[in-house]
């Protein structure tokens, strides 16, 4: 089988002998920012309707969160790219700053537009958290251990994701929305005396570097317009079709002007050489497809289980937890058969074929399912889609090399924010639509039943109840289709991965 000549070369680089001492060495350490980059987002979502309250301009409360997304999908890579430099401690040190004076800035913001403006610099902090995170526990573990350990990092990863909800709902009702941003600040404390634990790495800069500015610049003008438009497909005028078209010819000028100065540029912030490698382009094509499955899924299925009445509020949060205990499984038992069996992409071909699967069954079945039969489905799920990341990150990670690891972390991290933009995006669409479409009546009754629960509906005919709830069902079921068709596309890209072994 294939294995990549990238993979093959940092095999021969020096690693610390002590590789599970090393590892509990470094993970402590940068738990706490990967839980802090990822878990930020879900946490203030759940304020957001308190925060409109108090603050006012609820048209721009959504800004919120898409000003941090902007500014952290940025940062990532620009991380990356100065940490391979520098070195990658110094820069985590850099985004836990940023992001604890950002999350000041927004306890303390009077007015929305203070709040939006506090939120991007926080970003800027938050995208850095990943990335190097990533990159300092991939600097003392050598590629075919990886994927023992990528499962621990995994598992922060989706508890973060799906009990930010609950934690900010919390939080909220008992003290404030303010204190969705102070907690950041003890968190962060504790975070930035643990990597003082680090080994501090000098970073590999070369005679004659500098700042690859133009590369800068037309990064952002692909990745803002490119966000922006997934954001806006959710408009169905006449409009917001205009803006969607706009903002992707944009992107994608900008898209051709960074290809072109990566490949000019003497050390450019987009390394062609690394992106155009099949191994990795394919990988990261997978992160995205995985970034949208679960993403959507973990958004859209509690809405789904209260709108149908399978389950109530303790349901969903079980629900999200059951999840994320056997994705966290699923990943750290796939890691440890890399460890032991050196195979990689058949984990993730096999997973996510069986996810397309599932989801096509939750698609036609799903509405008689009982609350216990959605805890099996959601299990089944999350057991069939743990090995993606774990092996994807790997694979990313071993191909690019430690020299690197920055610039291939925060490839990762661009890649699971777009696929996460994406997935909840065109879910979001289609699931409206199909109610615009057979019924404008229905969107509305969707948002009562969200907020009141199924006796918003009992003012209104048993047979128009019917109705409606068959349009709501079918909406789901459209989204759940699109999913499917979204996990087949990441089990085929495994499949063809030339990396095969590590």
């Amino acid at each position: 089988m294939a294995s990549g000549s990238g993979a093959n070369q940092e095999l021969s680089n020096t690693f610390p002998a002590d590789t599970a001492r090393q590892f509990w060495r470094v993970f402590p350490s940068v738990m706490l920012p990967i839980y802090m980059s990822v878990g930020d987002q879900t946490v203030v979502a759940s304020a957001l309707p308190v925060i409109a309250g108090a603050l006012g301009d609820v048209e721009r409360v959504s800004w919120v969160i898409i000003g941090y997304l902007i500014s952290s999908t940025i940062a990532a890579p620009l991380y990356g790219y100065i940490g391979d430099v520098f070195g990658r401690r110094r820069l985590l040190f850099v985004a836990l700053a940023i992001f604890m004076i950002g999350a000041i800035a927004c306890a303390f913001a009077p007015t929305m537009n203070t709040l939006i403006a506090a939120r991007v610099l926080q970003g800027f902090g938050g995208g850095g958290l990943m990335s190097m995170s990533q990159a300092l526990l991939a600097e003392v573990i050598p590629p075919r251990e990886r994927g023992r350990y990528q499962g621990y990092n995994a598992t922060v990863f989706v508890v973060a994701s799906a009990i930010g909800p609950v934690m900010g709902a919390l939080l909220t009702a008992k003290f404030g929305w303010h204190s969705i941003f102070y907690i950041n600040i003890p968190v962060g404390i504790v975070a930035f005396l643990l990597v003082l634990r680090i080994s501090n790495r000098a970073g590999a800069r070369q005679a004659g570097w500098s700042f690859d500015y133009p590369g800068l610049i037309y990064f952002v003008g692909f990745i803002v317009p490119l966000l922006l438009a997934l954001e806006q497909i959710r408009q169905f005028d006449t409009q917001g079709a205009i803006i969607t078209i706009s903002l992707v010819t944009a992107a994608i000028l900008s898209l051709i002007l960074l290809i072109r100065q990566s490949r000019r540029a003497a050390h450019p912030m987009l390394p062609v050489g690394l992106m155009k490698q099949t191994a990795i382009w394919n990988a990261q094509l997978q992160i995205v497809c995985h970034g949208a499955t679960m993403t959507a899924l973990i958004a859209f299925i509690p809405l789904y289980l209260r709108v149908t009445g399978i389950g109530d509020i303790q349901d969903v949060g079980f629900t999200l937890l059951l999840f994320s205990f056997f994705i966290a499984l699923s990943s750290i038992t796939v890691g440890w058969m890399v460890t032991r069996t050196g195979l990689t992409m058949i984990f993730p071909a096999i997973g996510m074929g069986f996810t397309a699967l599932i989801f096509i069954w939750f698609a036609l079945y799903s509405a008689k399912l009982d609350i216990v039969g959605t805890y099996i489905s959601m299990a089944v799920l999350a057991i069939a889609m743990g090995p993606v990341m774990t092996v994807a990150q790997v694979t990313i990670q071993s191909v690019a090399g430690r020299k690197l690891l920055g610039a291939a972390s925060g490839s990762v991290q661009l890649a699971r924010t777009v696929g996460a933009v994406f997935g909840t995006a065109i879910f979001g669409t289609i699931l409206f639509a199909t109610l615009a479409i057979k019924d404008p009546e229905a969107a509305p009754m969707f948002g009562r039943i969200l907020n009141m629960g199924p006796e918003a509906l009992a003012a209104i005919s048993e047979a128009r109840r019917t109705a409606i709830m068959t349009e709501i069902v079918t909406g789901f079921r459209y989204g759940f289709l699109l999913l499917a068709g979204i996990a087949a596309c990441s089990g085929i890209l495994a499949a063809t991965n030339p990396v095969r072994r590590i």
